[in-house]
C-alpha cells in the first residue's frame, strides 16, 4: 500500500502493544481464524521466514513488548454470530497463540459485530489462555457513539478481560461529541470528545486509548500532527493543553495512544513514535 515493509523486529521500540495484521477467516467453518506470514512480505525485505518472525516475537516479548495478532480489518469476513461459531473462533485462535506465542488477540472487525456471541468467545479464549491475555479493540469511529451501539456493547461485555479501545478517530467526519456538540475530524475537540464518550459510557479511563493515522497517508481523513495526540492525552489526563472542549473531570490513567501503522510510522520518519512515544512513558 505505499508503507514501509517491517520485520517484526524493525517495529519502534516505542511500541509496547505490537498487532500483526490480519489473522484471515476460514472460509469452510464460520467463526475460525487462520494465519500465514504473507509471502509478499519476504519478497519486499529481501527474505523473512516463518521462523524468524518467531523468533522476533520472542525477542520483542523479552524486551517488555506485547505482540497480539489483529483480526478483521477493512476487509476482513470474520463473524462470530453464535455458540458454534464462537467455539471455532476461540479453539482456533488459541491454536495460533499456542504456536506462535501470541499475547492476545485484537479486535478489528469493520464488517459487522455480533457483542454477546463474540463476549462470549473471548471470555472463552481469556480462560485458555490464562491472566496474561491481551485484549483491544481497534473499532471505527461510529462503533463506538453511543453505548447502543454493537462494538460499545461488546466493549462492556468484556469489560473484565479488556485491555485497552483504540478508537480509529479517522475516516469519520464530523460526529457528536460527550457534551452533544458536533466536533470534525482531524482535531483535538473531536478526539478528546469522543474519549469522553467511551469513559462516560462506562469504560475505564485504562481501558480508553486515542487511535489516529500515522501519517496523511495512512487513512482518508482525520490525521493529526503528533504533538496534538500529546496535548489531547494531557488535556484527559491533566485538563491543559486542551481545545475548546474541556472534559468534565481529568482521567491521569488514559491509557495512551495507538497508530495505523508502524509501517505509515516508518514511511513518515516515525514522527509518531518519536513524538507520542517519550510522552505516554512519561505519563502516570
Amino acid at each position: 500500500n505505499g508503507s514501509t515493509p517491517q520485520r517484526l523486529s524493525d517495529v519502534q521500540n516505542a511500541y509496547d502493544i505490537i498487532a500483526v495484521s490480519f489473522a484471515d477467516a476460514v472460509p469452510t467453518q464460520t467463526g475460525a481464524i487462520s494465519f500465514t506470514l504473507d509471502p509478499g512480505l519476504s519478497k519486499a525485505l529481501g527474505g523473512y521466514t516463518d521462523a524468524q518472525f518467531r523468533a522476533d516475537i520472542k525477542a520483542k516479548q523479552a524486551a517488555g513488548k506485547k505482540v497480539i495478532l489483529s483480526i478483521g480489518g477493512q476487509n476482513g469476513a470474520i463473524t462470530v454470530g453464535d455458540a458454534t461459531a464462537g467455539a471455532n473462533f476461540a479453539n482456533s485462535a488459541y491454536s495460533i497463540i499456542k504456536d506462535y506465542g501470541f499475547d492476545g488477540i485484537d479486535v478489528d472487525l469493520e464488517n459487522g459485530v455480533q457483542a454477546v456471541p463474540l463476549g462470549n468467545a473471548l471470555h472463552s479464549l481469556q480462560a485458555k489462555v490464562g491472566p496474561g491475555f491481551v485484549l483491544t479493540m481497534a473499532p471505527e469511529t461510529i462503533g463506538m457513539y453511543s453505548t447502543s451501539g454493537a462494538y460499545f456493547q461488546l466493549a462492556l461485555n468484556t469489560k473484565d478481560i479488556l485491555t485497552v479501545v483504540n478508537t480509529q478517530f479517522y475516516n469519520s467526519g464530523g460526529m457528536n461529541g460527550c457534551d452533544g456538540k458536533v466536533y470534525n475530524q482531524g482535531t483535538i475537540d473531536f478526539i478528546t470528545s469522543q474519549v469522553c464518550t467511551h469513559i462516560q459510557g462506562g469504560l475505564r479511563p485504562d481501558q480508553v486509548g486515542i487511535g489516529v493515522p500515522a501519517s496523511s497517508k495512512a487513512a482518508g481523513g482525520g490525521y493529526v500532527d503528533p504533538s496534538v495526540v500529546n496535548n489531547a492525552l494531557n488535556c484527559l489526563a491533566t485538563g491543559n493543553n486542551c481545545g475548546s472542549f474541556v472534559p468534565p473531570a481529568k482521567w491521569p490513567t488514559i491509557r495512551g495512544a495507538m497508530t495505523w501503522s508502524t509501517n505509515w510510522d516508518a514511511n513518515n520518519g516515525n514522527a509518531f513514535s518519536n513524538t507520542v512515544g517519550p510522552f505516554v512513558h512519561k505519563m502516570p
